[in-house]
């Protein structure tokens, strides 16, 4: 790895885009590389599939490109791109309703929510089994979210972001953000019922379809 590569990764966000508006495409290229995961698996949840979530990434980086002069640093560079990101995947889903027709805390349990959010392998190869089943169902509940609850889950549970953070980005208040998310924990944890079921007797059967 080259000095300036090096350089580049040491720098902050602000030193990048002030670096990319002073002419150095390295500096956005750095950008780039630093957030496009992120930013994909935000839009692979959202959108539901990978081929549009690689199309809203592409528009993205593109909207970045274009309006990162714009961006007065009022908030983290990384939740102006949540916020480009969230509002790109929208765009793309009701893009296709259109096309069609012519994005806890109180109810779900400490153990059920650290349940749908563990990801390390387990030693018990039932019980390593039965995760893979519920990372797996997981996925498929999160992208059967209603578009108005899914990037409040996605970012508030998954990213953990605050529920300050998570308001900024989608233009919602705070009460706003803590009401869907508890809504769209709410609806995960009717879904995931039967694996709880499994989990907790800590055998591995066959469990209908979500």
């Amino acid at each position: 790895m080259v000095l300036e590569d090096v350089m580049l990764e040491t720098k902050t966000d602000l030193e990048l885009i002030d670096g990319f508006r002073n002419g150095d495409q390295r500096s956005f290229e750095e950008l780039v590389s630093r957030y496009s995961e992120k930013a994909f698996s935000l839009a692979s949840r959202m959108c539901r599939n990978s081929q549009d979530a690689e199309e809203v990434l592409q528009d993205v980086f593109v909207t970045v490109y274009r309006k990162i002069e714009g961006f007065e640093g009022k908030s983290s560079f990384s939740s102006w791109l949540y916020r480009v990101t969230v509002n790109s995947c929208l765009m793309k889903l009701r893009k296709k309703k259109q096309d069609r027709s012519v994005l806890m805390e109180d109810t779900v349990t400490s153990d059920e929510h650290s349940l749908l959010l563990r990801t390390t392998d387990d030693q018990n190869t039932d019980q390593g089994a039965l995760r893979r089943q519920v990372s797996d169902a997981l996925e498929s509940a999160i992208r059967k979210l209603p578009d108005e609850y899914r990037p409040v889950f996605i970012l508030r549970d998954i990213d953990g972001l605050t529920s300050r953070e998570v308001g900024k980005i989608l233009g919602l208040s705070v009460p706003a953000v803590k009401s869907r998310l508890h809504r769209s924990r709410l609806m995960l944890r009717r879904r995931l019922a039967p694996f709880y079921r499994e989990f907790a007797h800590g055998e591995l059967r066959s469990v209908g379809n979500l």
